[in-house]
């Protein structure tokens, strides 16, 4: 599967970019990227691949048949990975129809497309297909302080317009496998984190924030608890998903990491305090201020990951503490890269968010 064809959907954003460094790092073949270029989506996330990399990139829509099946036709795709969304939370409550035209029926006319070509390839190369859909923990709801890790089997409850989006685009991967009989896997996975992050999730916004002396904006009393997952041992999780999950199987990806949002902004902090200390001397945690809390916010999410750990035997390689200094090395090694995604309509947005 590493060697054949792969058509990468949303591949130039944060997730997506990841997947694709560690996909040639790891000795992957040919790689067709389609990325939309929404806001989020940066082909600067794409420089400097791996020498002799089979990168293909084209600017495009999922929600574009013509173009997606021209794609699979004329590279003769083995597998597509699902990346493509809208995904800030935030975002979907100001804003959901965005959501519901990517999440929804971009996920649909992509399924139409693979569908189509599926259908058409022979025995053997449409026996070793893969549609690989890429989701979240978000799509389970909210759990409570002493409730049980979301398993494979938890209901789906979205609070949100994104993960109502989310659960929606799922339903439709499940129902092609078991009315078309299309070869799917699915992956719900925790709060992503490490380089190329947009600065407008929790971590990378405060990594800015802190460094440009601004306010540190926490939702509510902080104690919103997530799972913490480091971006690459997701993406090392997708590839052993894609190689031998089995097909229709839905599998949870989490790090094992539950942290309150204040806890890791307090993390974050002193890592910077180590790593890139204020001219006063004093701790970046005195910039922490709490904000109104957003609509409808979960209060916890947690990932149990045994069974991708039991079937295919992937555990994550980082703990919270070594993913997080990677992340915050990385940001402060790539100023140039936050500058030139900070500028312009992002600023107009986190004003907006946090005034």
């Amino acid at each position: 599967m590493m060697l054949m064809p792969l058509l990468l959907t949303g591949g130039a954003g944060f997730i997506g970019s990841n997947f694709v460094r560690d996909w040639f790092e790891t000795g992957g073949g040919p790689l067709v990227n389609l990325d939309k270029l929404t806001y989020a989506g940066n082909p600067r996330n794409l420089e400097g691949l791996a020498p002799g990399a089979q990168h293909t990139f084209v600017h495009g829509d999922i929600a574009d048949r013509d173009l997606v099946s021209e794609l699979l036709e004329r590279h003769q795709i083995s597998a597509i990975v699902n990346f493509a969304a809208e995904s800030h939370v935030d975002r979907s409550i100001h804003g959901p129809e965005d959501f519901i035209q990517t999440n929804i029926v971009g996920t649909f006319r992509l399924l139409e497309c693979a569908r189509a070509y599926w259908s058409g390839l022979p025995t053997g190369r449409k026996e070793a297909f893969r549609f690989l859909h890429v989701s979240t923990d978000e799509v389970y709801g909210s759990l409570g302080p002493s409730d049980p890790a979301f398993t494979e089997l938890n209901r789906y409850e979205p609070n949100s317009p994104y993960s109502a989006s989310k659960a929606a685009s799922d339903h439709l991967v499940r129902a092609y496998h078991h009315t078309y009989g299309l070869p799917v896997l699915t992956t719900n996975c925790s709060n992503n984190y490490g380089p190329y992050h947009f600065p407008e999730k929790l971590i990378p916004l405060c990594i800015h924030n802190a460094l440009a002396g601004k306010p540190l904006p926490i939702y509510g009393d902080g104690q919103q608890v997530r799972d913490w997952l480091y971006v690459r041992d997701h993406c090392s999780a997708i590839r052993r998903v894609l190689e031998g999950g089995r097909v229709g199987e839905v599998y949870n990806i989490g790090g094992w990491n539950e942290k309150p949002n204040l806890d890791v902004v307090r993390t974050l902090c002193a890592i910077l305090d180590r790593e890139s200390p204020r001219s006063d001397g004093r701790s970046y945690a005195e910039q922490i201020t709490f904000v109104k809390d957003r609509p409808g916010h979960d209060r916890r999410y947690a990932i149990d990951a045994r069974k991708i750990e039991s079937e295919l035997g992937w555990r994550p390689s980082e703990t919270f503490e070594t993913g997080l200094h990677k992340t915050v090395r990385w940001y402060l090694d790539h100023a140039e890269w936050v500058r030139q995604v900070t500028s312009g309509e992002y600023r107009t947005w986190v004003a907006t968010q946090y005034a």
